[in-house]
């Protein structure tokens, strides 16, 4: 009876450490954070072909002080027609010579008015509609969203960039303390280099002190027209026009 009763309370100490090990580490899922860093802006315009190699650099000063850098490549690329071709690519580490994943490509056609998305990993894509406009006006400068935010801006003059003119100019957007539960005022800047030939900015830096800089270039620039069949769903993809559903709802 001794020995069973020692047994009994053993047993019992050991399943209420058990117990005790399993409420401390049970939790439910979590769906975490994903970013999301916006390239170059690249507008439907008709007979100003182009194609070049994106690059993004992004610093992020983290609250212990550490600097975390990472990079990506991309490429992009505009035909005559107004076709554009774009590539979404994965951050790695700038001083690492891991490649940049490429996960997915968009062809964007303002002829048949779609946007096809293709995933490279389930080599699938779905067409959507597309109605981009050509045009684009800037925000005068002064108060705007009821006098919360404020934009000026500034001049930077002509510099040049993979031999093609571009004219600098920098804009800071002030955001009142409180509109985005920030204590205090905060200040972001953008710095664009716009090529007036080609119509699109070559460089950009955005400095914004939520998400860091970034530094956005284009590089090997070529005006010729790109290869036509980047602006083709390549074989072996599944494709999902999903056009007739977006009507229907």
């Amino acid at each position: 009876m001794r020995v069973g009763t020692l047994l009994a309370a053993f047993l019992l100490i050991v399943s209420s450490l058990i117990a005790q090990d399993s409420e401390e580490w049970m939790r439910g899922p979590d769906g975490g954070t994903t970013y999301h860093v916006d390239g170059i802006s690249v507008r439907p315009l008709p007979g100003q072909p182009f194609s070049g190699r994106g690059t993004t650099e992004w610093t992020r000063i983290l609250e212990d002080g550490s600097v975390v850098t990472t990079h990506l490549f991309a490429m992009v690329a505009r035909d005559s027609q107004g076709r554009i071709y774009r590539e979404g690519r994965n951050f790695v580490p700038v001083n690492s010579n891991q490649e940049p994943r490429r996960y997915r490509f968009q062809i964007f056609d303002p002829v048949t008015h779609t946007r096809t998305l293709c995933m490279v990993a389930t080599h699938s894509c779905n067409v959507t509609n597309y109605f981009a406009s050509a045009a684009f006006t800037l925000r005068p400068v002064g108060p705007f969203d009821d006098g919360k935010r404020t934009l000026s801006r500034q001049s930077l003059g002509n510099d040049v960039m993979d031999g093609i003119n571009v004219v600098g100019t920098q804009e800071t957007i002030t955001i009142n303390a409180g509109v985005m539960g920030n204590s205090q005022a905060l200040s972001i800047t953008r710095e664009f280099w716009y090529s007036p030939e080609l119509q699109v900015n070559l460089g950009i830096t955005r400095k914004d002190p939520r998400e860091g800089k970034q530094v956005v270039r284009v590089h090997e620039v070529s005006r010729s027209e790109p290869d036509p069949n980047l602006f083709k769903v390549p074989e072996g993809y599944a494709v999902h026009d999903l056009r007739n559903n977006a009507a229907a709802n």
